[in-house]
This record gives structure tokens, sequence and C-alpha cells, in this order.
């Protein structure tokens, strides 16, 4: 199989590049990887919406780059916050061109209605009532189906990049596409292209709570560790504060940040709201400072959970602004307006990843990286609420222009890839499958829950560190000598994300956003 441009990973970020491209060079061909069916994303999951400076005259570009640097504790790269910042505006035009559809203010049907959220100083926040990122993923999804040169692939998975490791003929430090899995026969087929772009999202799986899909297994920045490609900044895990208490699955419910914007507390056991003994913001505090808060009161308590209220506000209001969540929490028998609902930090996102540069370049030709497992600089050691969405569609913009730029210089024909190897199978490999998958998957989960979580110490990573050598040794040998599942690949990337991310911990000196190691204190 050949293709021009193949894009792993169907969120906004893959697929507002691959429907920008395919409009800007109909004449070539594209394929979109999705693990799940296209719907199966983080993005489909974000509440929110996206981060973007509309009215000038409460808010400004300044405003939202010094909100974004001093969310991130200023680790941030300047130059990448100020490019994203200024150029959200268009990147949210072309997505309401291609079919979103975002809430409109009472005053005109002109003007968007902009919420507040955690760490924001001023409302800037475009939101679809609170199923932004659905919206945005239906909207993409049906736009990307009108362009005849692209192939949508659903249920296939990434294996390995295809490197200068798998072709000798013309050795350059490149990427020449992928091997992947398809889910449902468990083939492995060889897939070459002249650019690759990874679009898959983060690793929220690899913690025993966390709002991601199930999917979520750090798939493409694993691929790219594996490829000795830059990875920067995995230690900077941001915990999202109020993720329902309540397993559903592999995952928790995600309760938006836009829910204290609205105006909810968050009240300890007894009772009390607690977060202005922790920060003058109270519960509009970033998230790291709210989840940090939202543990220690956890460890004075006997319930293992802290209770969002909104009981103060009133239920209409609190019903008309979050549909969704109001159903989804009745589903666990709660009622949003009237309950005090038990909630916890989970891990939500990674601020760090595969390293790339302002026109999403990893350090392989060839290669691009966008979205959450990129690493661009602009969250810093922390995300600010809802930028993560504006980031996305600002670097799928500026890979599709250095996409153009790219194919103009890969002058390779298709024999070429041709002489690229068929995916060996391990030396070893039976065509039995092993069902311990599952039980090495919650031992990692639970080991980098207790000792690398929202709280770490040098001792709690020295221990995290030997226990997944051991995961580590017992997860090569069933790749290497059992039939490649889905299950098994996952099992292979969460380990390896676990141990650059414990690796990067022992390597930061000091307490910067996120990152919070108690000998540091």
């Amino acid at each position: 199989m050949f293709t021009d441009v193949l894009i792993i990973g169907s969120g906004v970020a893959g697929l507002s590049y691959a429907i920008e491209l395919a409009e800007r060079l109909p004449a070539i061909s594209l394929y979109v990887l999705s693990k799940r069916e296209v719907f199966e994303t983080n993005t489909r999951y974000a509440q929110g919406g996206i981060a973007v400076v509309q009215d000038f005259r409460l808010d400004s570009f300044d405003k939202h780059i010094e909100d974004t640097l001093r969310a991130g504790d200023y680790r941030n790269n300047e130059v990448t916050v100020r490019k994203v910042v200024k150029e959200g505006p268009d990147r949210l035009q072309a997505l309401i061109d291609w079919g979103a559809q975002f809430d409109k203010s009472d005053e005109s049907d002109l003007v968007l209605n902009l919420g507040k959220e955690g760490g924001h100083e001023a409302s800037r926040i475009v939101h679809h009532k609170d199923t932004s990122g659905y919206e945005i993923q239906r909207a993409l999804t049906t736009r990307l189906s009108k362009y005849p040169n692209v192939t949508l692939l659903e249920h296939h998975m990434l294996v390995d990049l295809i490197t200068d490791h798998h072709h000798t003929l013309k050795p350059r430090s490149s990427c020449y596409g992928a091997y992947i899995l398809c889910l449902k026969s468990l083939a492995i087929k060889k897939i070459n292209a002249r650019i690759t772009v990874l679009s898959t999202g983060g690793a929220g799986q690899v913690y025993e709570y966390t709002t991601n899909p199930e999917s979520a297994t750090g798939d493409g920045i694993a691929a790219a560790y594996r490829a000795k490609i830059n990875i920067s900044d995995l230690h900077f895990v941001q915990f999202h504060p109020t993720a329902l208490a309540i397993k559903e699955g592999n995952s928790n419910f995600l309760i938006s940040e836009a829910v204290r914007g609205f105006g909810a507390y968050l009240l300890n056991q007894s009772g009390e709201r607690f977060l202005f003994d922790y920060d003058s913001r109270g519960e509009l505090a970033s998230r790291d400072i709210v989840s940090r808060a939202i543990e220690q009161e956890i460890k004075k308590q006997t319930d293992p959970y802290v209770y969002l209220s909104l009981s103060h506000l009133d239920s209409k209001s609190v019903v008309a602004a979050f549909p969704a969540i109001t159903k989804k929490i009745s589903a666990f028998g709660f009622r949003l307006e009237k309950d005090k609902i038990p909630v916890r930090p989970a891990a939500h996102y990674f601020c760090g990843g595969i390293q790339v540069d302002l026109k999403a370049n990893t350090s392989l030709h060839g290669l691009l990286a966008i979205g959450e497992c990129s690493c661009t600089g602009l969250h810093g050691a922390n995300r600010l609420a809802s930028n993560s969405l504006l980031e996305a569609l600002v670097y799928a913009h500026s890979a599709v222009e250095n996409t153009v730029y790219l194919l103009n210089t890969i002058k390779e024909d298709q024999s070429f890839y041709h002489a690229i190897p068929k995916w060996t199978p391990p030396h070893g490999m039976t065509h039995e499958v092993d069902s311990h998958t599952d039980v090495l998957k919650r031992k990692i989960q639970q080991l980098m829950s207790s000792h690398a979580g929202v709280f770490k110490t040098s001792n709690m990573l020295s221990i995290a560190e030997k226990e997944l050598d051991y995961l580590y040794k017992e997860i090569k040998h069933l790749y290497d000598n059992q039939l490649i599942t889905p299950s098994l690949l996952e099992l292979r990337n969460m380990v390896n994300i676990s141990y650059l991310l414990i690796k990067q911990s022992q390597n930061e000196t000091e307490n910067k956003g996120v990152f919070y190691n108690q000998d540091y204190a």
C-alpha cells in the first residue's frame, strides 16, 4: 500500500490537517488511520471548548498569552505561545467554515457566547453547550467524507514507524510510512508514504484513574521513541481535578472545567470550601493547584474523594448550560443541580510528547507530529484549560503548509518504497493469545498512580523504575513469542511511555506546573 500522506490518528489535529491538505492538493492521495471508529478519540470527549480571543473590548492576545505562560509556570516556549494565540481566530473561522457550530450570544446571532475556565482572566472559551468536542468531531468527520482523495481506515493501529532501520537503499534519517495492524483480521500491513503524520493523542491509560478513552495508550509517542525520535517534557502530566470518582469501564467521566467557571464549589468531607486555603482564586485556580489541593484534602479525611456542588445556583440555568453532563451524571444516580457529586483528580492530558518545531517537524525527515502526542512548547509545565484544541488546529495548519513544501522535495517513485520489506514477525512467535495482558496493564496503571501520580518522591520514582523493569521484560517476552494483538501492542506502548515518564521525572530538578516532587517542597 502506498500513499502520498499517511495520517495516523483521527482527532481534531489529524482530521483538520487532512481536510485542509485535501483541499489544497486534490491530486495527492491521503490515508487517515483511526484506531477505533473515527469518532472514538480524545477530541470527542472534550467538553469545555476552544480558547480563542474574540471580544477585544474585554480581552486581548497579550492577556491570553500571559494566562498561558502563567499556567505553564513560564516553562513555555514564548514564540510558540504567541504563534498559537494570534493564529487562533483564523483557525476557529476555518473550523466554522467546515461546519462546526458553536453557541451564540443572547445579544446577537453573529456573536459567539464565551465561557470562562480556570486560569483564564477573561471569558474566551468558544463552546457548543458542554459537548464541544463531539460537535467538532462531528463536523470534521462529515467534512472529510467530501474528499475523494482521502481514504479512511478505521480499526487500524500503529505497530512501528518505517525508518532507515528497515530500508538500506538510501538511508537519510527518514520516515517511509508505518507498519499497521488491522484490528479485525490481526494482519500487519506495510503502508508506505512520502509524508507520515502522527496525531495519535495522549497516554492517560497508563494511570489507574483517567478521563481518556481506552484507546489512549501513547501509541504514537512510544513508536517515535522506538524510532529514536526526541521526546520532551513527558513528566508534565496534567490531572483533571474534577473527574467523577466512580469508574466507568477503564475511564472516569470528566466534569468540565466550565462547571467551576459557571460557579460550582468544591467541598471537603465536612462540607467546607477548601480551595481558598491553597490559592486566592479558589475553584478557578489552575488545574495543577486544584488537583494537588484535592489530593491533600483526601489525605485528611476518610472519603477518597471531595465533592462538587452547584446546589447554590439556579437549577434551570445549570441544566440548560450542561445538558450532557446532567444526563450523564443522572445515569450514576446523581442530580448535577442538586447533589454533591464525588470527584477526584484523574490523568487527563500530556503536556509533553514528540518534540516538534514551529512547522510540526520531528527530528526524523518526513515525519510530522501534531496534537497531544506532540510537544510544541505551548503548554510548558501545565496546560491552560481549552488550549489543547486551539493548539491542534494551529499546528495542523502549519503542518499543511510544511507538507506542501516537503512533497516538492521528496522525489522518489513508488519503486523506492516497494523495496522496503514487509513486516517480519518476531522470532519464535506463535499463534497463541495470552490473556495475561490485562493483568500486566493493571500492574502498570497501579504502579504509575501510586508512584508517579500527582505527588512523587525520588524514592517512589526509583522503586517504580525497578518494578517497571520487571514488567518490561515480561512484556517483551510476550511480544517476542505470542501473536501480535491490539492489547499486546498497547501494553508494549504503555511500558515505553511509563519508562520515559519516570526517567524524565527523575531528571527534573524543581517543582514546576503539574510536576511535584515532595522532596523539593
